[in-house]
């Protein structure tokens, strides 16, 4: 199986902390790799899975826990207004499901809102948030999912 996911889960403990923002036994935090917004998660299963139909109740227990602990320690770090969360797992390669939990910000043009704002991602790379950037954001929201508990 080549699960972009999958391997990435395999190497958990030599991640760089883009790719290892914060994780329990059933779930893993990444920075987007190919966004041109800062701040911009991925929620990733521990195990692989093809389908939310799929996730063991302890998954989907801590899933909406997740997914509002990121909301606010985004909020806390970033100043975001709110956040979206999305699900599609379709691209080639990333089938695996994986949540989007992406920082609207206040002064998000009105051309990038809602489901527009997927023109952040797959961004020419010249524009996606530098390595060095994602890490620093990662250090800065682990210490507040830390800071906070959960």
């Amino acid at each position: 199986m080549d699960c972009f996911t999958c391997h990435n889960n395999e190497r958990l403990g030599s991640l760089p902390p883009r790719e290892l923002v914060a994780a329990d036994d059933h779930w893993r935090v990444a920075h987007a790799f190919d966004s041109a917004l800062p701040g911009w998660l991925i929620l990733v299963p521990r195990r692989h899975v093809t389908s939310i139909a799929d996730l063991t109740d302890a998954e989907a227990a801590s899933l909406g826990t997740w997914q509002v602990r990121l909301s606010r320690a985004l909020h806390v770090v970033t100043g975001c207004a709110k956040t979206y969360v999305v699900q599609f797992a379709e691209k080639e390669g990333f089938a695996h499901v994986h949540f989007h939990v992406v920082p609207r910000m206040p002064d998000l043009p009105a051309d990038r809102r809602g489901p527009r704002v997927f023109a952040y991602l797959g961004a020419p790379e010249e524009q996606h948030v530098d390595e060095q950037r994602r890490d620093d954001l990662a250090a800065a929201l682990s210490a507040e999912l830390d800071r906070v508990g959960g």
